[in-house]
């Protein structure tokens, strides 16, 4: 399934987000930063991520239905969506 940028704007914004927080944590290990401070920053990192993912599946399940709805084949299957969604939990 090709992804729209547009339609995936909030995910991308989410993905630049955790870019740039990845960024700092690196920086903070290169600095010897606190371990507690990295953590919490890298726990941010990974939330960020892991809600960029799940809503790009929701993304592609909303265009999915949309099809169903139009009658026209969608672009993937349940099985495939489903495979995608166990793979981000």
């Amino acid at each position: 399934m090709e992804m729209d940028a547009k339609v995936l704007s909030d995910a991308m914004t989410r993905l630049k987000r955790a870019h740039g927080q990845l960024g700092a944590v690196i920086a903070m290990i290169d600095n010897g930063d606190d371990c507690e401070r990295v953590l919490t920053q890298l726990a941010a990192v990974s939330r960020a991520l892991d809600k960029a993912g799940f809503k790009i599946i929701a993304t592609s399940m909303r265009q999915c239905q949309t099809a169903r709805e139009r009658g026209e084949q969608p672009p993937m299957s349940e099985e495939q969506l489903e495979k995608l969604f166990m793979a981000l939990s």
